[in-house]
């Protein structure tokens, strides 16, 4: 199964997809995905989907996600990384990196486009010489 969150807004999910939030909205409705309240918004329209295996498998078919699948099934296959061979810190850091939203990915990827490796070390207080 390819990495999507567990949750989404109809916003992420929708700039995810390349599609409307209505579009969403009524897919929501018509496939009758499970869907939260979004605590602390008012009005209580705020909904989070539940990536669920149908709702997975819905998404994988849009034809985004099938262009996506084309452009990468031609590159050379993703490694399988054992994690339980990294560090307890790298392990941590890789659950992050997979549960960022597509927009979190995106910021993430514009800041070290833009400010490098060595900057992003230095704004976790990271350094490699040693004190």
């Amino acid at each position: 199964m390819m990495k999507i969150p567990e949750k989404m807004t109809t916003e992420e999910l929708a700039e995810y997809l390349g599609v409307a939030k209505q579009t969403v909205n009524r897919w929501i409705r018509e496939q009758n995905w499970p869907t939260e309240k979004l605590p602390g918004v008012k009005g209580g329209r705020a909904r989070l989907i539940l990536i669920n295996r149908p709702v997975h498998d819905f998404i994988m078919k849009t034809s985004m996600m099938r262009q996506r699948h084309s452009l990468t099934s031609a590159a050379e296959p993703i490694a399988e990384y054992n994690y339980n061979n990294l560090s307890p810190a790298l392990r941590q850091i890789c659950t992050v990196l997979q549960n960022m939203t597509p927009v979190e990915e995106k910021m993430l990827e514009r800041f070290l486009a833009r400010e490098g490796l060595r900057e992003f070390l230095k704004r976790l207080d990271i350094s490699d010489s040693e004190e």
